[in-house]
């Protein structure tokens, strides 16, 4: 697919940055399809929980009054500032009711590092009694896109697999055009919420906080210097001049538009 990010102490005869966890769509992945249940399968039950509500494809309300945010994805708003569902919502919010429904909403949960988000929501990784990933079955159905926040980080690879399937199939929301990437250099300037952004990078800063890639059309890719852990022996000045996709939310700032990346699985270079 897309060329990877490679180390720097790798030839420099192509992509950059070698090792991280770029976009998993190759051959290598189909053939590791067999095994996957085992790989990403439930390796610990830290909580045994029953559902009462669904909120939407990603939220849900258990049975002790605890909103639980599932880990490793992001579905479409069901209510946003202006005012309805975006694409699939509703089918995502659906498919997650039907799922729980079979199994007589019980969830099987498996925390992370971080147990609880800035608004107080629970945060886990979630499995049916069947054994089946919750995020891995909507992922795959193309009701969402893979999500990596750190710290929380087990099994993004299989996340990341699992989006990667849907969009080669073009799945759900990976049929809308809202999901295709778009050049920096054609982002509206109202442009808010999730995109896949393509563009030269331009120039490489560092700020106090922030280390910034300028590309064209005012957009910018902004990775937080407390992130930076994640980027240990990546060349991110290595990267001026090449092409880059980028994905994430777009905010607007002083500057133009900016996407936050706070892992390497959000930022390819393209050939």
């Amino acid at each position: 697919m897309h060329g990877r990010i490679r180390n720097r102490r790798a030839p420099r005869a192509g992509a950059l940055l070698v090792g991280c966890l770029a976009l998993v769509a190759t051959g290598a992945w189909a053939a590791q399809r067999a095994p996957e249940r085992a790989r990403c399968g439930l390796d610990r039950v830290d909580a045994r929980v029953r559902v009462t509500y669904v909120y939407d494809g990603d939220t849900v309300r258990l049975a002790d009054g605890n909103r639980l945010r599932l880990i490793g994805i992001d579905t479409p708003e069901l209510r946003t500032d202006h005012g309805g569902p975006q694409p699939l919502a509703v089918a995502a919010r659906d498919r997650l009711r039907t799922l729980l429904e079979r199994h007589r909403y019980r969830l099987r949960l498996r925390f992370d590092r971080q147990r609880r988000d800035a608004y107080g929501r629970l945060l886990a990784h979630a499995y049916l009694d069947s054994g089946r990933s919750v995020e891995i079955r909507l992922l795959d159905d193309g009701l969402g896109t893979a999500l990596a926040i750190p710290p929380d980080l087990w099994h993004v690879e299989c996340y990341r697999a699992a989006e990667a399937r849907a969009r080669r199939a073009r799945r759900g929301v990976w049929a809308l055009p809202a999901y295709r990437p778009i050049p920096a250099a054609r982002l509206p300037e109202g442009a808010r919420g999730f995109h896949l952004v393509t563009g030269r990078v331009r120039a490489v800063r560092r700020t106090r906080r922030s280390v910034w890639l300028e590309l064209e059309g005012r957009v910018a890719v902004r990775i937080p210097r407390a992130d930076l852990i994640y980027f240990v022996g990546h060349d991110l000045e290595g990267l001026a001049g090449h092409t880059v996709l980028a994905r994430g939310w777009v905010h607007g700032y002083a500057g133009g538009l900016f996407l936050r990346v706070r892992y390497p699985t959000a930022l390819e270079v393209l050939p």
